[in-house]
């Protein structure tokens, strides 16, 4: 299979891809073209229809589609200008090389995940992240295949485990440097800050919002799950309870990136800061390694508004 990362430019290709995403657009002339997200295990791909033959057949955008096109540069990105497509049919493909998939080890994190979780000294706290990450199958099943987002970062099958983990260890390392900070609640709420996310996002390879991710979102449904399990844990403090759920309702920090809180504790604000800083360095690695622009500079990048020097330095 010729995979996306390893397009390059004036190459013709006639491949199967993904088509993750599918709009019918008009260029300035009223002439209609479709745009396309293509997508494999390395990457997505740009790519334009611009003349609707009888060699485009119907297809639906989650659909496997076979390709026939040329690979273009447009503005320091590859693009594919596709002149036939069909649907993909069964046994030409292999679904596995349509899921983007984290480079690391699954089973490997989950244990370092569940390594941190007995590490907590407090029953409550410790039964309660047990019950909902280890106890309930259909939830770890879950934890461990789901990407962290739609796009931006870790938006790949067991992004969501990398990201929390990254998190939790983060948050481990800050809980021994500064006075007043509970340990326990701190980890515990690493842990479980996204988990909403499995009811947030679909199954890969689709990984788009649920109706309930569009109405509710993984912060409160997040915040649901653990009151639900602390609902079943006879004389879990009410107190404890609140300061774990602060700690999940403010964790993207502001009211304008979705938070209906404020970070008001410690540990909350600890955990603001992991979260933020693990997506944003993971968005960035992400640029690092789509980008194709020649030189020590990328393309100008609009999550950054900047341009990003590539990290090529090496001691001389």
């Amino acid at each position: 299979m010729r995979y996306i990362d390893g397009l390059k430019e004036n190459e013709h290709i006639i491949e199967h891809y993904l088509c993750k995403q599918k709009q019918s657009l008009k260029t300035r002339s009223g002439k209609t073209y479709l745009s396309l997200k293509l997508q494999d295990k390395t990457g997505v791909a740009d790519a334009k229809v611009w003349e609707l033959t009888n060699d485009i057949h119907s297809f639906e955008e989650g659909e496997v589609i076979k390709i026939d096109g040329t690979v273009l540069l447009y503005q320091n990105d590859l693009q594919i200008k596709i002149a036939r497509i069909r649907r993909s049919l069964d046994g030409e493909y292999a679904i596995d090389d349509y899921i983007p998939c984290t480079e690391k080890d699954i089973e490997e994190m989950y244990g370092q995940i569940t390594g941190y979780i007995q590490s907590l000294k407090n029953p409550m706290i410790r039964g309660l992240v047990e019950n909902i990450l280890i106890n309930d199958g259909e939830t770890v099943r879950a934890f461990k295949s789901h990407s962290a987002a739609k796009a931006l970062h870790h938006s790949f099958m067991g992004g969501l485990l990398e990201h929390t983990l990254s998190v939790t260890q983060i948050c481990d390392f800050m809980s021994a440097r500064y006075k007043y900070i509970n340990r326990d609640l701190l980890l515990s709420t690493a842990m479980l800050h996204d988990i909403g996310k499995i009811y947030e996002l679909s199954k890969m390879p689709d990984n788009d919002y649920t109706d309930d991710g569009q109405m509710l979102g993984h912060i409160m449904m997040g915040a649901e799950m653990v009151t639900a399990e602390a609902a079943k844990i006879p004389g879990f403090p009410h107190e404890l309870l609140s300061l774990m759920k602060h700690s999940i309702v403010s964790h993207h920090g502001e009211y304008e990136f979705g938070s209906p809180k404020l970070p008001s504790t410690m540990e909350a604000f600890i955990l603001h800061c992991a979260d933020n800083m693990d997506a944003k360095v993971k968005a960035y690695e992400e640029t690092l390694d789509q980008d194709k622009t020649p030189g020590r500079w990328t393309a100008y990048q609009k999550m950054f508004n900047r341009y990003l020097r590539k990290s090529d330095y090496t001691q001389s």
